[in-house]
């Protein structure tokens, strides 16, 4: 054969690859998943593996690299992380069937399963508290919709949707994947790059609405959809070209996805993706999960709570009734502490029945996936129990945990307490669940045994101690000896049988060990096909009920997430907000959750609380907040609109009380970043910023905008910052915290009836600052930068150079001087010699005396002796 001659499995290899662009093919080679061509080069790179060649292709020789199939998810999972798609070949027969079909016959491969960042299923590969969805984004005339699913869990939902709102609902769904129309990627992608989300585009037909419709119904085995709900044509394109697209990815293996819930608009509070960023919520400003709003609260103790937990984070509640019901659920709890206790602790043994339900519906499932779902619905009917005298919300979860006695008992008399991991391995189904089951599995064992009794009669009549009765998957069951002893097994050929002869061992059989390894093998083999006969029997019955464990699980969730915020609220004396309609926001003692924590982590330094009063009648309420640096001016902006977040998702809040009118809309610009890659800088992405919010700002709306208008001069900052407040009191009308350094802006709380002075007090004690974090109303003196700068270490000539140009300005500016003939009169900056150590201070009487006493020893009466002791020294 020429090397320019394509082999078999070459043009096997290439044709699955040609109907599979974009992907990386892993073609299954007995133990190995094989890459070639560019493949290889590609995946060598991004898995840190070996890049190797095999044969040759048009005169070049074939890169190749391979990974086992035992340990192929772990690549997997680095392939996905690193933006690669992943299809999966499979072997479909087995290699002694194509043999039938001649000797140069290739095992019949095909793409089993597309793996892409919203299509994961395998634990492995997935993150167990949070959800992995899959989003679509359709347009229909002037109508838009986004549909997400999560395939792990089975969540599908949809809500309408336009290319405005699209950034904020993608970064509150936070999906993995997005799916769109080709015709509309370039502009859709450059409206959301920032959410960082894969996007996969799909052909026009894919969100076809009258296909998709057609596609929804044989889904889910309906006439019509109307049994779920009224969905428009923008909607019903989106869910479609979601289900094609798994039709596609998971080839025919359909997961088990719930009817679609409809989500209305409008029913969650909006923030948008860079308020989401700035305030930290499920992930820090670092990228990873701690320091997060979501990594300081979470108290759940469930996979199914966690997700919950960080939808609710995610979609702070705009219904009054169910925010209420959630706090009714949290206050019964929170008043019953030996029941929350019991709770948590059957909670803890409940496995993620979502994902064990999937894996069985997709056919990647295992014996444990089934105890899983077992155990789950044993601990449901504990709960349930628990919660006889409930309120609405949790009596109406334990009412989905019960009714599942009939299911529980079939798996506990099938399944062994603890199966192993993989179907092949056998030894799930439970002794004395099938009769023939047991029949064969004791000639099985017992077969075991001949063979041992067997080698002692076979060792003795050959005189040979050490023989030894082995078996492998090549020669079966076999007798060895070593070739010392070859002599006397060949002198009883009537007995003995040689089958091989390796460097230091005689292998041989006998016509009674090939008798019983029959016997044994097709026992073993019977058994294990019983077994898998159980088995696909059980998986129907879980799945014909498949609907109601997974409100089993959702309500699981449910109760988890409200002892969650019962067992933080008790544990932080954390109180209950107040939520009404009115445009009330009245906190006293509030407080960063996440800036508390993180103190009491670093040695208990106490967090001072501070209150926050934004109600006003009929005008807008704004707080113009100033103080220097380090005061904490950003955590108090911070708290409090983490606090309106977690009082409208359920919670309650870092506060000694609270009352909240609702908030449509959260909007945030703190810290300061850049957008390189978009070629955006600080003040670019700040304005970018500013702009959205003042765009779509309503009047029930929470802003907190920090040092607008710093990224640029002076004049042009204040201007900004300055017309920005007056839109936010004129325009949006909404309640707002304001923190800017521009001074002059204080006046503004003398024009606008709306706006208020607030400022985050200090004292300055013999050149130093000291930050007191206390809010007051009122407007800072200055901004005491130059002390701020001191201790962060600048060179005692820089600051002291600083101190003369800061007078020397403030001089000017209150004579009214200008600038340029102030700066032209400073004589130049010129290094100093190193100046003299300054004398070293001296105690005080009164400071020496302090120095010697350990308080702790001080009786009562040695302590008022003390006092008038110093006293009397202060005097002297």
């Amino acid at each position: 054969m020429t090397d320019d001659a394509v082999t078999p499995m070459m043009a096997q290899y290439l044709e699955i690859k040609a109907q599979n662009p974009g992907a990386l093919l892993f073609y299954r080679m007995g133990d190995f998943y094989e890459m070639f061509f560019d493949d290889a080069v590609a995946a060598a790179a991004a898995l840190d593996i070996a890049l190797t060649k095999r044969g040759f292709h048009l005169g070049e020789p074939i890169a190749m690299c391979g990974v086992p199939v035992h340990s192929a998810e772990g690549y997997l999972l680095s392939l996905i992380r690193k933006g690669f798609r992943v299809a999966i070949a499979e072997q479909l027969e087995d290699p002694a069937e194509a043999k039938k079909r001649g000797s140069k016959s290739v095992v019949k491969r095909d793409v089993v399963r597309l793996v892409t960042p919203g299509t994961l299923t395998e634990d492995s590969l997935l993150e167990a508290r949070r959800h992995n969805f899959l989003a679509a984004y359709a347009e229909v005339r002037d109508a838009g919709a986004v549909a997400w699913a999560d395939i792990s869990t089975g969540e599908f939902r949809v809500m309408p949707s336009s290319l405005v709102r699209l950034g904020p609902d993608l970064a509150r769904i936070a999906p993995r994947e997005l799916l769109l129309s080709e015709a509309r990627e370039r502009e859709i992608v450059s409206n959301i790059a920032e959410n960082g989300v894969s996007v996969t585009p799909l052909s026009r037909g894919s969100f076809d609405s009258t296909n998709a419709e057609k596609r929804l119904c044989e889904m889910f085995g309906v006439a019509s959809l109307d049994a779920f709900g009224t969905f428009d044509r923008a909607e019903v394109s989106a869910m479609g070209a979601l289900i094609d697209y798994l039709h596609l990815t998971q080839r025919g293996r359909m997961p088990l996805l719930r009817p679609p819930v409809r989500e209305a608009l409008g029913g969650a509070m909006q923030i948008d993706a860079a308020t989401r960023r700035n305030l930290e919520l499920t992930r820090a400003l670092s990228g990873g999960r701690d320091g997060s709003l979501l990594a300081a609260i979470d108290r759940t103790v469930t996979a199914g709570g966690a997700r919950l937990l960080e939808r609710r984070l995610s979609s702070p509640a705009l219904d009054l009734g169910v925010i209420r019901e959630r706090q009714a659920a949290l206050g019964y709890l929170l008043e019953a502490p030996s029941l929350r206790d019991h709770l948590r602790e059957a909670l803890r043994r409940v496995p993620d029945i979502d994902r064990a339900l999937s894996r069985l519906a997709l056919d990647r499932d295992g014996p444990r996936d089934m105890t899983a779902i077992r155990a789950g619905l044993e601990q449901a009917e504990r709960i349930a129990a628990l919660l006889a005298e409930a309120p609405p919300l949790l009596a109406q979860a334990a009412g989905a945990l019960v009714g599942h006695g009939v299911l529980v008992d079939l798996l506990t008399q099938a399944l062994v307490a603890e199966p192993p991991l993989l179907m092949r391995d056998g030894g799930f189904i439970a002794p004395g669940y099938d009769g023939d089951l047991d029949d064969t599995r004791a000639l099985r064992d017992e077969g075991r045994g001949v063979i041992g009794r067997m080698q002692a009669e076979y060792a003795e009549l050959a005189g040979i101690p050490g023989l030894k009765i082995k078996h492998n998957n090549v020669l079966g069951y076999f007798i060895e000896v070593t070739t010392t002893h070859e002599d006397r097994m060949r002198a009883k050929p009537e007995v003995f049988i040689h089958r091989q002869t390796t460097a230091g061992q005689v292998r041989f059989t006998t016509l009674a060990l090939s008798d019983l390894e029959t016997r044994i093998l097709n026992a073993g083999n019977h058994a294990l096909e019983i077994e898998k006969r159980h088995y696909a029997g059980l998986k129907a019955q879980i799945l014909a009920t498949s609907a109601p464990i997974a409100q089993a699980a959702r309500a699981l969730a449910e109760i988890d997430l409200a002892a969650a915020f019962a067992d933080l609220s008790a544990d932080e004396g954390w109180c209950e907000p107040q939520i009404d309609d009115s445009r009330a926001f009245q906190i006293i003692g509030g407080r960063h959750p996440v800036v508390e924590r993180a103190l009491r982590l670093q040695g208990g330094t106490p967090f001072v609380a501070n209150d926050c009063d934004l109600t006003e009648a009929t005008t807008p309420a704004i707080w113009l907040l100033t103080g220097p640096n380090m005061a904490g001016k950003s955590t108090f902006l911070r708290q409090n609109a983490l606090i309106a977040l977690l009082a409208q998702a359920g919670s309650h809040v870092p506060a000694t009380s609270a009352r909240i009118g609702l908030v449509s809309q959260l909007f945030s610009r703190v810290g300061a970043s850049d957008d390189l890659a978009r070629g955006r800088s600080t003040f670019m992405v700040e304005m970018v910023e500013t702009a959205a919010i003042l765009n779509q700002a309503d009047d029930r709306a929470l802003v907190i905008l920090d040092e607008i208008g710093r990224g640029t001069a002076t004049y042009d900052g204040l201007s900004i910052a300055w017309a920005t407040l007056e839109h936010l009191h004129e325009t949006n009308r909404c309640r707002a915290l304001f923190a800017t350094h521009y001074h002059e802006m204080t006046a503004l709380a003398g024009k606008l009836t709306g706006v208020e002075n607030a400022t985050v007090t200090v004292k300055e004690w013999e050149g130093d600052v000291i930050f007191l974090h206390e809010v007051r109303k009122g407007a800072a003196d200055r901004s005491y930068g130059v002390q701020v700068a001191r201790l962060a270490g600048l060179p005692p000539s820089v600051i002291d150079r600083a101190k003369v140009v800061l007078e020397a300005l403030e001089k000017g500016d209150r004579e009214g001087g200008s600038q340029k003939a102030l700066i032209d009169d400073l004589p130049l900056f010129r290094a100093a010699p190193p100046q003299a150590p300054r004398p070293v201070k001296q105690d005080s009487a009164v400071e020496a005396r302090l120095r010697d006493i350990h308080p702790d020893d001080l009786t009562p009466i040695e302590a008022l002796r003390l006092v008038y002791e110093l006293k009397q020294a202060t005097k002297t």
